[in-house]
Protein backbone atom coordinates (compact mmCIF):
# COMPACT_ATOMS: atom_id res chain seq x y z
CA UNK A 1 0.00 0.00 0.00
CA UNK A 2 1.46 3.31 -1.02
CA UNK A 3 1.59 5.63 1.91
CA UNK A 4 0.63 9.26 1.34
CA UNK A 5 3.67 11.47 1.75
CA UNK A 6 1.42 14.45 2.30
CA UNK A 7 -0.32 12.82 5.25
CA UNK A 8 2.89 11.17 6.51
CA UNK A 9 4.88 14.40 6.55
CA UNK A 10 2.20 16.84 7.51
CA UNK A 11 -0.52 15.37 9.72
CA UNK A 12 -3.42 17.79 10.07
CA UNK A 13 -5.81 17.87 13.01
CA UNK A 14 -9.06 18.56 11.25
CA UNK A 15 -12.26 19.75 12.87
CA UNK A 16 -15.60 20.53 11.30
CA UNK A 17 -16.31 24.20 11.73
CA UNK A 18 -18.18 27.15 10.32
CA UNK A 19 -17.08 30.63 9.33
CA UNK A 20 -15.46 32.77 12.00
CA UNK A 21 -13.57 36.06 12.07
CA UNK A 22 -14.19 39.38 10.33
CA UNK A 23 -15.10 39.82 6.68
CA UNK A 24 -11.59 40.97 5.71
CA UNK A 25 -10.26 37.54 6.70
CA UNK A 26 -12.65 35.50 4.59
CA UNK A 27 -12.91 34.04 1.12
CA UNK A 28 -16.27 33.54 -0.54
CA UNK A 29 -17.09 30.48 -2.66
CA UNK A 30 -19.87 30.04 -5.15
CA UNK A 31 -20.15 27.04 -7.39
CA UNK A 32 -22.24 24.99 -9.76
CA UNK A 33 -21.35 21.46 -10.75
CA UNK A 34 -23.85 20.03 -13.19
CA UNK A 35 -25.43 16.67 -12.32
CA UNK A 36 -24.00 16.73 -8.78
CA UNK A 37 -27.55 17.12 -7.42
CA UNK A 38 -27.85 17.27 -3.63
CA UNK A 39 -24.58 16.36 -2.00
CA UNK A 40 -21.86 17.43 0.44
CA UNK A 41 -18.36 18.57 -0.47
CA UNK A 42 -15.63 18.71 2.16
CA UNK A 43 -12.90 21.35 2.18
CA UNK A 44 -9.77 20.56 4.19
CA UNK A 45 -6.32 22.08 4.45
CA UNK A 46 -3.18 20.24 3.39
CA UNK A 47 -0.95 21.72 6.09
CA UNK A 48 -1.01 23.69 9.35
CA UNK A 49 -1.73 26.96 7.53
CA UNK A 50 -5.35 25.78 7.20
CA UNK A 51 -5.81 23.16 9.91
CA UNK A 52 -9.54 22.69 9.65
CA UNK A 53 -12.30 20.98 7.69
CA UNK A 54 -15.42 22.71 6.35
CA UNK A 55 -18.47 21.40 4.55
CA UNK A 56 -20.20 22.76 1.47
CA UNK A 57 -23.85 21.73 1.18
CA UNK A 58 -24.83 21.22 -2.45
CA UNK A 59 -28.47 21.78 -3.41
CA UNK A 60 -29.59 21.25 -6.99
CA UNK A 61 -25.97 21.33 -8.23
CA UNK A 62 -25.21 24.65 -6.51
CA UNK A 63 -23.37 25.65 -3.34
CA UNK A 64 -21.90 28.71 -1.66
CA UNK A 65 -19.95 29.47 1.50
CA UNK A 66 -17.73 31.97 3.24
CA UNK A 67 -14.55 30.54 4.75
CA UNK A 68 -12.16 32.17 7.24
CA UNK A 69 -8.63 32.58 5.87
CA UNK A 70 -5.89 35.13 6.54
CA UNK A 71 -3.22 34.12 4.00
CA UNK A 72 -2.89 32.19 0.75
CA UNK A 73 -3.50 28.52 1.57
CA UNK A 74 -3.79 25.23 -0.28
CA UNK A 75 -6.90 23.17 0.43
CA UNK A 76 -8.61 20.15 -1.07
CA UNK A 77 -12.17 19.73 -2.31
CA UNK A 78 -13.24 16.19 -1.50
CA UNK A 79 -16.34 14.80 -3.23
CA UNK A 80 -18.51 11.93 -2.03
CA UNK A 81 -17.11 9.59 -4.72
CA UNK A 82 -13.60 10.09 -3.32
CA UNK A 83 -12.39 12.51 -6.00
CA UNK A 84 -10.10 15.22 -4.64
CA UNK A 85 -9.30 18.51 -6.35
CA UNK A 86 -6.98 21.34 -5.19
CA UNK A 87 -8.52 24.67 -4.19
CA UNK A 88 -6.48 27.76 -3.29
CA UNK A 89 -7.90 30.42 -0.98
CA UNK A 90 -6.80 33.83 0.22
CA UNK A 91 -8.50 36.57 2.19
CA UNK A 92 -10.80 38.71 0.09
CA UNK A 93 -11.02 36.15 -2.75
CA UNK A 94 -14.29 35.59 -4.57
CA UNK A 95 -13.90 32.05 -5.84
CA UNK A 96 -16.12 30.70 -8.62
CA UNK A 97 -16.28 26.97 -9.32
CA UNK A 98 -17.84 25.40 -12.41
CA UNK A 99 -17.82 21.91 -13.79
CA UNK A 100 -19.59 18.61 -14.31
CA UNK A 101 -20.01 15.64 -11.97
CA UNK A 102 -18.81 13.49 -14.88
CA UNK A 103 -15.47 15.35 -14.99
CA UNK A 104 -14.55 16.32 -11.46
CA UNK A 105 -10.85 16.25 -12.35
CA UNK A 106 -11.35 19.13 -14.79
CA UNK A 107 -13.09 21.81 -12.74
CA UNK A 108 -12.90 25.42 -13.84
CA UNK A 109 -12.00 27.60 -10.85
CA UNK A 110 -11.40 31.35 -10.94
CA UNK A 111 -10.88 34.06 -8.33
CA UNK A 112 -7.10 34.06 -7.88
CA UNK A 113 -3.93 33.22 -9.81
CA UNK A 114 -3.15 29.67 -8.58
CA UNK A 115 -6.72 28.43 -9.20
CA UNK A 116 -6.64 29.88 -12.70
CA UNK A 117 -3.17 28.43 -13.37
CA UNK A 118 -4.32 24.94 -12.37
CA UNK A 119 -7.50 25.28 -14.43
CA UNK A 120 -5.46 26.22 -17.52
CA UNK A 121 -2.97 23.40 -16.90
CA UNK A 122 -5.69 20.73 -16.52
CA UNK A 123 -7.56 21.99 -19.58
CA UNK A 124 -4.32 21.58 -21.53
CA UNK A 125 -3.97 18.01 -20.24
CA UNK A 126 -7.58 17.31 -21.19
CA UNK A 127 -6.77 18.28 -24.76
CA UNK A 128 -4.00 15.64 -24.89
CA UNK A 129 -6.46 12.74 -24.60
CA UNK A 130 -4.69 9.87 -22.83
CA UNK A 131 -1.05 10.94 -22.37
CA UNK A 132 1.58 8.56 -20.99
CA UNK A 133 2.87 8.85 -17.44
CA UNK A 134 6.14 10.14 -18.83
CA UNK A 135 4.34 12.84 -20.81
CA UNK A 136 2.42 13.89 -17.70
CA UNK A 137 5.65 14.13 -15.72
CA UNK A 138 7.27 16.23 -18.44
CA UNK A 139 4.26 18.57 -18.49
CA UNK A 140 4.35 18.90 -14.71
CA UNK A 141 8.09 19.56 -14.62
CA UNK A 142 7.77 22.16 -17.38
CA UNK A 143 5.04 23.95 -15.42
CA UNK A 144 7.11 23.93 -12.24
CA UNK A 145 10.13 25.34 -14.07
CA UNK A 146 8.00 28.14 -15.51
CA UNK A 147 6.10 28.80 -12.25
CA UNK A 148 8.71 28.46 -9.46
CA UNK A 149 6.61 30.49 -6.99
CA UNK A 150 3.16 28.97 -7.68
CA UNK A 151 1.39 26.78 -5.12
CA UNK A 152 0.25 24.68 -8.08
CA UNK A 153 3.88 23.61 -8.48
CA UNK A 154 3.75 21.95 -5.05
CA UNK A 155 0.59 20.08 -6.04
CA UNK A 156 2.17 18.83 -9.28
CA UNK A 157 5.38 17.84 -7.49
CA UNK A 158 3.34 15.80 -4.99
CA UNK A 159 1.04 14.20 -7.56
CA UNK A 160 3.51 13.39 -10.34
CA UNK A 161 6.79 12.77 -8.54
CA UNK A 162 6.33 12.11 -4.81
CA UNK A 163 3.28 9.83 -4.95
CA UNK A 164 5.07 6.98 -6.69
CA UNK A 165 5.94 3.51 -5.44
CA UNK A 166 9.64 4.34 -5.82
CA UNK A 167 10.09 8.14 -5.93
CA UNK A 168 13.23 9.52 -7.58
CA UNK A 169 14.40 11.65 -4.67
CA UNK A 170 17.38 13.00 -6.59
CA UNK A 171 15.02 14.38 -9.24
CA UNK A 172 12.61 15.69 -6.59
CA UNK A 173 15.48 17.47 -4.86
CA UNK A 174 16.49 19.08 -8.16
CA UNK A 175 12.92 20.25 -8.77
CA UNK A 176 12.68 21.74 -5.27
CA UNK A 177 15.95 23.62 -5.79
CA UNK A 178 14.35 25.46 -8.72
CA UNK A 179 11.49 26.75 -6.56
CA UNK A 180 11.54 30.19 -4.96
CA UNK A 181 12.21 30.77 -1.29
CA UNK A 182 8.54 31.41 -0.59
CA UNK A 183 7.61 27.90 -1.75
CA UNK A 184 10.57 26.31 0.02
CA UNK A 185 9.33 27.86 3.27
CA UNK A 186 5.93 26.17 2.89
CA UNK A 187 5.38 23.38 5.46
CA UNK A 188 5.06 20.65 2.83
CA UNK A 189 8.32 21.48 1.02
CA UNK A 190 10.14 21.92 4.33
CA UNK A 191 8.96 18.48 5.46
CA UNK A 192 9.76 16.88 2.11
CA UNK A 193 13.27 18.33 2.13
CA UNK A 194 13.90 16.84 5.56
CA UNK A 195 12.57 13.49 4.35
CA UNK A 196 15.00 13.59 1.41
CA UNK A 197 17.86 14.27 3.82
CA UNK A 198 16.92 11.09 5.70
CA UNK A 199 16.56 9.16 2.45
CA UNK A 200 20.03 10.23 1.28
CA UNK A 201 21.52 8.61 4.38
CA UNK A 202 20.45 5.28 2.86
CA UNK A 203 21.53 5.84 -0.73
CA UNK A 204 23.19 3.00 -2.62
CA UNK A 205 26.79 2.88 -1.42
CA UNK A 206 25.99 4.00 2.13
CA UNK A 207 26.26 1.69 5.15
CA UNK A 208 23.15 0.10 6.65
CA UNK A 209 22.43 1.45 10.17
CA UNK A 210 22.41 -0.93 13.13
CA UNK A 211 19.08 -2.54 13.97
CA UNK A 212 17.72 -5.06 16.45
CA UNK A 213 14.29 -6.69 16.11
CA UNK A 214 12.69 -9.82 17.51
CA UNK A 215 11.57 -12.76 15.39
CA UNK A 216 8.46 -14.91 15.89
CA UNK A 217 10.24 -16.87 18.65
CA UNK A 218 11.23 -13.70 20.52
CA UNK A 219 14.90 -13.96 19.54
CA UNK A 220 16.85 -10.78 18.80
CA UNK A 221 17.89 -10.49 15.15
CA UNK A 222 20.57 -8.05 13.96
CA UNK A 223 22.74 -7.65 10.87
CA UNK A 224 25.39 -9.87 12.49
CA UNK A 225 23.02 -12.85 12.22
CA UNK A 226 23.82 -12.77 8.50
CA UNK A 227 27.60 -12.50 8.72
CA UNK A 228 29.45 -12.92 5.40
CA UNK A 229 26.15 -12.98 3.47
CA UNK A 230 24.40 -10.68 1.04
CA UNK A 231 21.11 -9.83 2.72
CA UNK A 232 17.89 -8.93 0.92
CA UNK A 233 15.61 -7.11 3.39
CA UNK A 234 11.90 -7.16 2.56
CA UNK A 235 9.61 -4.56 4.16
CA UNK A 236 5.97 -5.67 4.18
CA UNK A 237 2.74 -6.01 6.21
CA UNK A 238 -0.07 -8.55 6.31
CA UNK A 239 -2.64 -5.74 5.93
CA UNK A 240 -1.12 -4.54 2.65
CA UNK A 241 -2.46 -6.37 -0.42
CA UNK A 242 0.48 -5.37 -2.63
CA UNK A 243 2.91 -6.77 -0.05
CA UNK A 244 1.05 -10.06 -0.08
CA UNK A 245 1.23 -10.16 -3.89
CA UNK A 246 4.99 -9.52 -3.73
CA UNK A 247 5.42 -12.43 -1.31
CA UNK A 248 5.15 -14.76 -4.32
CA UNK A 249 8.29 -13.16 -5.77
CA UNK A 250 10.21 -13.59 -2.53
CA UNK A 251 9.07 -17.21 -2.26
CA UNK A 252 10.53 -17.89 -5.71
CA UNK A 253 13.79 -16.19 -4.78
CA UNK A 254 14.00 -18.09 -1.48
CA UNK A 255 13.30 -21.44 -3.14
CA UNK A 256 15.97 -20.81 -5.75
CA UNK A 257 18.60 -19.46 -3.35
CA UNK A 258 17.94 -21.28 -0.06
CA UNK A 259 21.09 -23.40 -0.48
CA UNK A 260 23.17 -20.37 -1.40
CA UNK A 261 25.42 -19.80 1.62
CA UNK A 262 26.32 -16.33 0.38
CA UNK A 263 22.73 -15.03 0.38
CA UNK A 264 19.90 -14.62 2.90
CA UNK A 265 16.44 -13.10 3.12
CA UNK A 266 14.97 -11.11 6.01
CA UNK A 267 11.37 -9.95 6.29
CA UNK A 268 10.68 -6.83 8.38
CA UNK A 269 6.96 -6.35 8.96
CA UNK A 270 4.98 -3.23 9.80
CA UNK A 271 2.24 -5.31 11.38
CA UNK A 272 0.62 -4.34 14.69
CA UNK A 273 -1.14 -7.61 15.51
CA UNK A 274 1.23 -10.43 16.43
CA UNK A 275 -1.36 -13.14 15.89
CA UNK A 276 -2.28 -11.98 12.39
CA UNK A 277 1.40 -11.54 11.53
CA UNK A 278 2.28 -15.10 12.55
CA UNK A 279 -0.78 -16.50 10.77
CA UNK A 280 0.22 -14.72 7.55
CA UNK A 281 3.79 -16.01 7.79
CA UNK A 282 2.45 -19.57 8.03
CA UNK A 283 -0.31 -19.13 5.43
CA UNK A 284 2.02 -17.53 2.88
CA UNK A 285 4.84 -20.00 3.71
CA UNK A 286 7.38 -17.27 4.39
CA UNK A 287 10.12 -19.63 5.54
CA UNK A 288 12.92 -17.07 5.76
CA UNK A 289 13.66 -15.08 8.94
CA UNK A 290 10.85 -12.69 9.91
CA UNK A 291 10.94 -9.86 12.48
CA UNK A 292 8.49 -7.24 13.75
CA UNK A 293 8.07 -4.82 16.67
CA UNK A 294 4.28 -4.32 16.13
CA UNK A 295 4.39 -0.52 16.01
CA UNK A 296 3.22 -0.19 12.40
CA UNK A 297 4.24 3.08 10.75
CA UNK A 298 5.43 4.33 14.15
CA UNK A 299 8.11 1.65 14.30
CA UNK A 300 11.65 2.90 14.88
CA UNK A 301 12.79 0.87 11.87
CA UNK A 302 10.54 2.97 9.59
CA UNK A 303 12.53 6.09 10.44
CA UNK A 304 15.83 4.25 10.61
CA UNK A 305 15.49 2.93 7.05
CA UNK A 306 13.51 5.94 5.71
CA UNK A 307 10.66 3.68 4.61
CA UNK A 308 7.98 5.79 2.91
CA UNK A 309 5.90 3.05 1.28
CA UNK A 310 5.55 -0.71 1.29
CA UNK A 311 6.42 -3.12 -0.15
CA UNK A 312 10.06 -2.05 -0.27
CA UNK A 313 13.41 -3.81 -0.22
CA UNK A 314 17.14 -3.25 0.32
CA UNK A 315 20.04 -5.47 -0.78
CA UNK A 316 22.98 -5.34 1.64
CA UNK A 317 26.54 -6.60 1.09
CA UNK A 318 28.44 -8.66 3.72
CA UNK A 319 30.20 -5.44 4.79
CA UNK A 320 26.85 -3.68 5.36
CA UNK A 321 27.02 -1.62 2.15
CA UNK A 322 23.67 -0.90 0.46
CA UNK A 323 23.89 -2.49 -2.99
CA UNK A 324 20.36 -1.82 -4.23
CA UNK A 325 16.95 -0.39 -3.31
CA UNK A 326 13.43 -1.09 -4.55
CA UNK A 327 14.60 -3.92 -6.79
CA UNK A 328 12.18 -5.90 -8.95
CA UNK A 329 12.59 -9.64 -9.51
CA UNK A 330 14.71 -9.21 -12.65
CA UNK A 331 17.04 -6.77 -10.91
CA UNK A 332 17.36 -9.08 -7.89
CA UNK A 333 18.22 -12.03 -10.11
CA UNK A 334 20.83 -9.93 -11.92
CA UNK A 335 22.35 -8.89 -8.59
CA UNK A 336 22.46 -12.53 -7.47
CA UNK A 337 24.29 -13.47 -10.68
CA UNK A 338 26.79 -10.71 -9.99
CA UNK A 339 27.23 -12.00 -6.43
CA UNK A 340 27.81 -15.53 -7.73
CA UNK A 341 30.41 -14.26 -10.19
CA UNK A 342 32.17 -12.25 -7.47
CA UNK A 343 32.35 -15.33 -5.26
CA UNK A 344 33.80 -17.43 -8.11
CA UNK A 345 36.44 -14.77 -8.75
CA UNK A 346 37.20 -14.58 -5.03
CA UNK A 347 37.70 -18.35 -4.84
CA UNK A 348 39.84 -18.33 -7.96
CA UNK A 349 42.06 -15.61 -6.49
CA UNK A 350 42.38 -17.65 -3.30
CA UNK A 351 43.35 -20.78 -5.27
CA UNK A 352 45.85 -18.78 -7.30
CA UNK A 353 47.37 -17.36 -4.14
CA UNK A 354 47.68 -20.89 -2.71
CA UNK A 355 49.37 -22.16 -5.89
CA UNK A 356 51.80 -19.24 -5.89
CA UNK A 357 52.64 -19.87 -2.24
CA UNK A 358 53.24 -23.58 -2.96
CA UNK A 359 55.64 -22.78 -5.84
CA UNK A 360 57.75 -20.64 -3.55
Amino acid sequence: MKKSYLLYLLPVALSACGGEGNDSNKASLKGEIKALGNDTIYVYGVDRLYDRMDTLVVTNDKFSATLPVDTLVATILQFSDGTEYPLYLDKGNKIRIKGSAAELNFLQISGNTPNEELTAFNQELKGLGKPSEKALEEKAQSFINQHPSSLVSIHLLEKRFVQKAQPDFALIKTIIERMTGDLKDRPYIDGLSKLIEEEEKLDVGKTLPYFRLKNAEGKDITRTNFKDQYLLIQFWASWDSVSLEKNAMFRRIYKKEQKNKNFALLGISLDMNKGVWKETIEKDTLKWEQVCDFAGWNAEVVKLFAIQAIPANLLISPTGRIEGKGLDEEAIEQKLKEIEQKEKEKKERARQATRNATRR
